[in-house]
């Protein structure tokens, strides 16, 4: 497989000969007002710009995965840019149909047993947060990724560490992880997404996984930095396994 990061949790996943593109946000740089953030940055999102344009990040795509609509993974860019005929996988019915008004003919709600051209994809949980601010933030998903010729892929999503988490590493054992860190959080209500101690959670659940951490710096209520993330893998000894790719990084495994 390849691993191509984007910006924030785009990612464009080449995977048993098929091009799947992860949470497509295609905005230029300060498009979005900020979200109300504990860090006290009000910059407009996204913060960087794309490493590459917007045409080599969509061709030759096969399929795309949304695991939610935030626009920080589905936005106006990507609605614009997208062929309207192109596969999208959404993780339930209630997103198809927005994806659907937005003039998409081809949209399937993953399953926990999807098949894309002969690959697997297995829909898995995430929790947006913990407590009362799940209320606000809404339903995610991730994606187990699994074919004979590769490495089980798990694409985690928007979800801080608990034991759906660690059920999905028990029972599909994957090799590569890709989890969404920078502890991005608003003015109240704690972490939303991974942050260094959940991702050292990851870590102890599958010492032998390349572990990846994206959705870092490209959004204005982002936490933790790939300097302080990258400070505490080499504390802990774990640097060979976590991984904290620049924006345009691709990997291959």
């Amino acid at each position: 497989m390849n691993l191509h990061q984007i910006r924030n949790a785009t990612m464009v996943v080449e995977y048993a000969g098929k091009k799947f593109l992860i949470d497509p946000m295609l905005s230029e740089k300060g498009t979005y007002p900020p979200f109300p953030s504990v860090s006290q940055n009000n910059s407009n999102n996204p913060l960087v710009s794309l490493p590459i344009s917007i045409d080599d990040i969509i061709h030759n795509v096969d399929a795309v995965i949304v695991t939610h609509l935030h626009y920080d993974h589905w936005d106006d860019a990507a609605k614009e840019a997208l062929p309207k005929e192109i596969k999208i996988f959404s993780q339930n019915e209630e997103d198809a149909t927005e994806i659907r008004n937005a003039g998409f003919k081809n949209v399937e709600v993953l399953q926990e047993n999807t098949d894309f051209e002969g690959i697997q994809l297995i829909k898995t949980r995430g929790e947006h947060g913990r407590g009362e601010i799940l209320k606000a933030t809404g339903l995610v998903c991730g994606v187990v990724f699994k074919h004979s010729n590769e490495k089980t892929l798990y694409v985690a999503g928007d979800t801080v560490w608990y034991e759906a988490v660690q059920e999905v590493i028990d029972t599909h054992k994957p090799e590569v992880i890709v989890v969404n860190g920078g502890d991005v959080q608003l003015s109240e209500g704690g972490s939303l997404i991974m942050g260094k101690d959940d991702i050292y959670e990851v870590y102890k659940a599958a010492p032998d996984a390349k572990i990846i951490s994206v959705h870092m710096e490209a959004v204005n209520h982002w936490t933790l930095s790939k300097e302080e993330l990258k400070s505490f893998i080499n504390e802990k000894g774990i640097s060979s396994n976590v991984l904290v790719p620049e924006d345009g990084e691709t990997y291959s495994f």
